[in-house]
């Protein structure tokens, strides 16, 4: 081979979601068959604040998508059916915590407590 053929894309959509980006990306093969990349970009940063992306990739093949499909199909309707549409999130969920003598410990490892309502 005189050199590494450039990839090109044949095909590309992207789906934004907070920090993280989808890509399904269209590609060829050297048999100049098609698959699918599915990459996961999510953007980070260094200690020194400087941002990075951290990325995933899935290579599907067309003699996968069939069964693929169904599989996210099946795990898509069982989320939805059994948790709903709504986006839960931790701070939703947490229970109204008593006031009343409360301590908290908070990610320092330092224990707060609310002096307020002792008497």
């Amino acid at each position: 081979m005189a050199g590494k053929k450039e990839i090109e894309e044949i095909f590309s959509k992207s789906v934004r979601s907070g920090r993280r980006t989808y890509f399904f990306d269209v590609r060829s093969t050297r048999a100049e068959d098609y698959f699918l990349t599915i990459t996961e970009s999510k953007r980070d940063f260094n200690e020194d604040g400087s941002p990075f992306y951290k990325k995933h990739k899935i290579y599907l093949y067309k003699e996968d998508f069939n069964s693929f499909k169904e599989a996210l199909s099946s795990v898509t309707e069982f989320i939805i059916n059994e948790k709903g549409t709504d986006i839960i999130s931790n701070s939703e969920r947490k229970e109204p915590e008593s006031k009343e003598n409360s301590s908290e410990e908070s990610d320092t490892g330092i224990t707060e407590v609310d002096l307020e309502n002792i008497s």
